[in-house]
């Protein structure tokens, strides 16, 4: 799980890095703000990206999806591109959960049977 959800934050951080000179040049956003709020938001995923091992980094996780969607306010092709992430983001999160679960259910059995012999 820590894996993909960190690929999905590191793709994530590119792209919200990318949004600042949209925001700059083609929404016309205050400098500074498009700054503060893009690459703020992407180096706080490489951050989070880097704390995967606590599980208060996924909370942090699921709000810069909503941030990264809150961005459309500002930028409207944000929306989607938010969306398209928040999606990408929690199917890592869930499918990563899933492959974990299955690995722990996996080991008990062959623990189990090992211990039947």
């Amino acid at each position: 799980m820590r894996g993909m959800c960190a690929a999905m934050l590191t793709l994530e951080a590119i792209i919200l890095g990318l949004s600042v000179p949209v925001m700059i040049s083609v929404e016309d956003v205050h400098r500074t703000l498009a700054l503060v709020l893009g690459l703020g938001l992407a180096v706080l995923c490489v951050l989070v990206a880097g704390s995967l091992r606590r599980p208060q980094a996924y909370l942090v996780g699921h709000l810069i999806q909503v941030a990264a969607i809150a961005l459309g306010f500002l930028v409207p092709i944000m929306f989607f591109v938010g969306l398209m992430f928040a999606a990408l983001w929690f199917g890592a999160f869930f499918l990563g959960r899933k492959i974990e679960d299955d690995k722990a259910r996996w080991a008990r059995e062959a623990a189990e049977t090992g211990q039947d012999d």
